[in-house]
């Protein structure tokens, strides 16, 4: 129930939801999270998206249920941890008093909230959904790190692109956006 409770929270009153709802030492509830994100992204797109991915064995179901406990399981984890690394390092020289590893994993999953969307198949909600996850990161970088808006920026800007832009697809839905307008 809590975890529910945090999506609320993370997306209407994100400065506050960074103050209170952020444990130090804990990295287990930031990890369930953005497992649970994955989860539903993955299981709209695989609804709503059609031949999203190869059929295994002749079995569609089979097919889908192995791919969400490979992302959900292994690679939501694996990616969750190396980019709190890489966030963690990017700190380093703006952050005199960061807080630590553990809070930066639960910054990068709660800021995934907005993501809960993104395998709805409509480019501009997947931009939307982005661009929202990445001021979410910057935001929760500011509170938790206490360091300015513009510094969070900078060191948020990278493992904003990796996870919402690559990750969560904004960066394809933005240019299947752009190819219809012809701008590329």
């Amino acid at each position: 129930m809590a975890l529910l409770k945090a999506v609320p929270g993370v997306l209407l009153t994100p400065r506050r939801f960074f103050r209170t709802g952020i444990l130090p030492g804990e990295q287990a509830p930031g990890l369930l999270f953005a497992m649970g994100v994955v989860l539903v992204s993955e299981t709209l797109r695989l609804s709503l998206v059609r031949d999203p991915l190869p059929v295994f064995d002749g079995s569609s179901v089979l097919s889908a249920v192995l791919w969400l406990s490979i992302v959900v399981l292994f690679v939501t984890p694996a990616a969750l941890h190396l980019l709190a690394a890489l966030q963690t390092v990017l700190l380093i020289p703006v952050a005199n008093d960061r807080a630590g590893v553990s809070e930066t994993v639960q910054v990068l999953a709660y800021s995934s909230a907005p993501c809960l969307l993104a395998g709805i198949p409509i480019p501009a909600l997947r931009v939307f959904v982005g661009v929202y996850a990445t001021v979410l990161l910057v935001l929760g970088l500011s509170e938790i790190h206490d360091i300015s808006f513009e510094r969070s920026l900078l060191v948020g800007s990278l493992p904003a692109a990796l996870a919402f832009g690559y990750g969560f697809r904004a960066f394809d839905a933005l240019t299947t956006l752009l190819a219809r307008w012809y701008i590329i």
